[in-house]
């Protein structure tokens, strides 16, 4: 382990894209399992943070997901429902993380492009969901940025 500071910016002064990936991994995570457990998000968080080398992550990140999803629940649930080929309770709990993980991110961190957000949620789903879990979050979640997105999405084109 290397005794160098994490580096929350890169040269041009925006996040490093490492710490927030690996920030995204165990955000996804803990929520899986408050999700799973019902444990609070305090203990869940003190855990990960104890229990995880968390060095190269975007700790404040971890955080603001970990606490916002939680907090934006019902409203976050209500944004991916529609885009969804089956019903919010059929999702396993896997795919449903990353899903609220992704749509927090839409809609509440617009410092983060779409398709990072996206990107990042697939990978996500490559490594720890069923066989085609991938393109089923693909799917659901390019519907919901072109609905919370689309001023973004229309000045790329």
């Amino acid at each position: 382990m290397s005794d160098k500071p994490l580096k929350r910016k890169d040269k041009s002064g925006r996040p490093n894209p490492g710490a927030r990936r690996k920030a995204r991994h165990y955000a996804m995570q803990a929520l899986y399992q408050w999700e799973m457990a019902g444990a609070s998000l305090a203990n869940i968080e003190t855990e990960f943070l104890v229990d995880n080398d968390m060095t190269h992550v975007d700790v404040e990140y971890f955080r603001d997901i970990l606490r916002g999803v939680p907090r934006n629940l019902a409203e976050l649930d209500e944004m991916v429902s529609p885009c969804l080929s089956r019903g919010l309770k059929e999702v396993t709990p896997v795919e449903l993380a990353i899903l609220r993980l992704a749509a927090f991110e839409l809609a509440h961190r617009i410092d983060v492009p779409y398709r990072v957000i996206i990107n990042e949620s697939v990978e996500l789903s490559k490594k720890f969901g069923a066989t085609e879990s991938h393109k089923f979050i693909n799917g659901a979640l390019d519907k919901l940025a072109q609905s919370v997105r689309m001023v973004e999405i229309k000045k790329q084109k």
